[in-house]
């Protein structure tokens, strides 16, 4: 495989980024996507309220240049497209929705859900097609149990679990934004390693896009991704992580969205159950907030704790901790 095609996404992807960021930011703002702040939120995010959203589209517009230029045209790069335009198209639409109700929710769960589903589904009848094995591999051993049908279905789960651990972990300035470029960075090293050209190239032009939008959404920030931007890459790290084999590496890799997502279910089942709360306030970003660390000490935690799981993922799959 020609890595300077990787080299190149990157490249690409980042610049253009940075370089929409001028003109798009504005134009957000004239066309009135204003960020709509949650009401039970942490009261330091009021002054968030009316900051350009829906900066997604930035994100996938350098994403989509990159990988289309770079990336071989194999039915698993329509597989790729499906997995992270589909799941930001349905963001896209709870961004919109947002927008022009005047509302901190948009599409309800269940139709969120079903447009997810939707192209998960699609993805995985596309891997079908090319012939994708069906067993689980364990990273780092010979280890595989065959699956055969019930592969899908954990397939399609995957995405879905993904794409919502990756949009919960979307709250905070730059926190996605840094802890997504780490773990595409290790899922980007495993995918070279198996000679998989798209799912290399869609990994280095979502880094370069992500860390190029970065620029412009490090607190304080100028312009948030929305479910546009989160959806997206949520639904895109979980078809790489399938593509790629390596499905068991994605909550060690990706433990950031994990916890965050957890911490979403616990908090929901123990109010429900016991009428208690265990965090101040979920996903569990927020708590930390609320105890009173400062945003910026949060996200750059956060970060910390993304790259040492991005590189325990990458030990793993090398095989160091096998039995």
């Amino acid at each position: 495989m020609d890595n300077t095609a990787v080299l190149w996404a990157v490249g690409v992807a980042f610049a253009l980024a940075v370089l929409l960021g001028p003109p798009g930011i504005p134009l957000l703002r004239r066309l009135k996507f204003g960020q709509q702040v949650r009401d039970d939120g942490p009261s330091t995010h009021l002054s968030k309220q009316g900051t350009p959203t829906m900066g997604g589209v930035l994100i996938l517009l350098a994403a989509a240049v990159a990988f289309v230029r770079f990336a071989d045209r194999e039915l698993s790069f329509w597989a790729l497209v499906v997995a992270c335009f589909g799941f930001g198209l349905v963001g896209f639409l709870d961004d919109y929705i947002k927008i022009a109700f005047r509302r901190s929710l948009g599409l309800t769960a269940l139709q969120k859900l079903a447009g997810q589903l939707f192209f998960a589904v699609l993805f995985c009848f596309l891997l079908y097609l090319d012939g994708h094995p069906t067993h689980l591999a364990v990273p780092g051993t010979e280890w595989s149990l065959e699956l055969g049908w019930g592969y899908w279905a954990l397939a399609v789960l995957i995405l879905l679990a993904t794409g919502n651990a990756v949009n919960f972990t979307d709250g905070l300035d730059g926190l996605l934004a840094g802890t997504s470029a780490l773990a595409y960075g290790a899922f980007l090293v495993i995918a070279m390693e198996r000679m998989h050209q798209p799912a290399s190239v869609f990994a280095a032009a979502m880094i370069g896009a992500v860390l190029g939008f970065l620029v412009f959404n490090a607190h304080p920030a100028k312009v948030f991704m929305g479910d546009t931007g989160s959806l997206a890459i949520g639904g895109g790290l979980g078809a790489v992580a399938v593509m790629t084999g390596n499905e068991l590496l994605l909550p060690v890799i990706g433990g950031v969205f994990a916890v965050e997502m957890l911490s979403v279910i616990i908090q929901v089942v123990s109010f429900k159950t016991r009428g208690k709360r265990v965090f101040k306030m979920s996903p569990i970003h927020h708590h930390f907030e609320l105890s009173g660390w400062s945003e910026w000490r949060v996200v750059t935690t956060f970060w910390f704790a993304g790259l040492v799981l991005a590189a325990a993922g990458l030990i793993w799959y090398k095989g160091i901790w096998a039995a």
